[in-house]
């Protein structure tokens, strides 16, 4: 199972900072994702960048049981 780390938004929307998938891909383990916390989570996923053990991806890549999928909602804030 491939682990799903949630930062900001996108935990705020599944209710849960991290999650453990059974999947062969990282599109994969989204679809799942998507499917358990619901359309809340899914807008936030539309605007996120998606990455694999610090790397971006862009779904395709197979996934493992040592492998982390960070779902990375963008961050607004200020500036000085």
């Amino acid at each position: 199972m491939a682990r799903l780390l949630l930062l900001g938004p996108a935990r705020e929307a599944a209710g849960l900072g991290h999650d453990e998938i059974d999947a062969i891909s990282v599109a994969e383990v989204l679809q799942e994702a998507v499917r358990r916390y619901g359309t809340a989570f899914e807008e936030v996923l539309r605007v996120s960048q998606i990455w694999i053990n610090g790397e971006p991806d862009e779904g395709q890549t197979s996934v493992g049981p040592h492998d982390q999928i960070a779902v990375l909602p963008p961050i607004s804030g200020g500036c000085c």
